[in-house]
């Protein structure tokens, strides 16, 4: 779990495959280790529902295409969430294996595979904002305003990359209890959403 609490690596490693996947959408990062992988697929996740949103907000889009794209937000969405709560399995299970006590009452409300999430969607926010303090056809204001707020970015990652570690450490010294909490999503669920579930009734 080391490479996940270098967290100065975590964010070159997230920059380099956003830029990556901009050029080519398939990018093999089987070579990393079982948690940056996992960070990696959270990753992977935000970018696509980055862009998936902006196709939702096509003026231009006609009522099937919204839909269309919709029913792929909700469906990325689970599996973020999904990968959210398999990092946070995965530590769990590190922590078990490695016979690392898990006996302090204290325990942080947001997991690390959370901020891990916000991590990734601040990333993507940075390689987007930093595009616009580059476009040739923006006005001087603009460029301006944009350069601002990817200062802003920055900061605000480089202080969530040190909370995810001080939470790491404190998890591996005993100094606070991992917990998962697990999202139970219920909109995709069609046992659990009552109008998927009245409709199958019907039918």
């Amino acid at each position: 779990m080391k490479n996940l609490m270098n967290t100065n690596h975590l964010l070159q490693l997230f920059d380099e495959y956003i830029k990556l996947w901009h050029v080519k959408d398939k990018i093999n990062y089987s070579n990393e280790d079982m948690f940056l992988k996992q960070a990696l697929e959270i990753l992977s996740s935000n970018y696509k529902l980055w862009h998936l949103e902006d196709l939702a907000r096509d003026i231009n889009a006609d009522d099937k295409i919204i839909a269309d794209v919709k029913r792929k937000i909700d469906k990325q969405n689970q599996i973020r969430n999904d990968n959210i709560e398999k990092l946070d399995i995965m530590i769990f299970n590190y922590l078990n294996d490695n016979n690392i006590a898990q006996n302090s009452d204290e325990f942080n409300s947001e997991t690390p595979g959370s901020i891990v999430d916000r991590i990734t969607i601040l990333s993507l926010k940075i390689f987007h904002m930093d595009e616009e303090t580059r476009r040739e056809n923006a006005t001087k204001e603009h460029i301006e305003n944009c350069k601002e707020k990817l200062k802003i970015l920055h900061n605000q990652r480089n202080d969530l990359s040190l909370a995810l570690k001080n939470l790491l450490n404190d998890i591996i010294n005993g100094n606070k209890k991992h917990k998962i909490y697990f999202q139970f999503k219920m909109y995709n669920d069609p046992n659990l959403n009552p109008v998927l579930y009245k409709k199958s009734v019907k039918n």
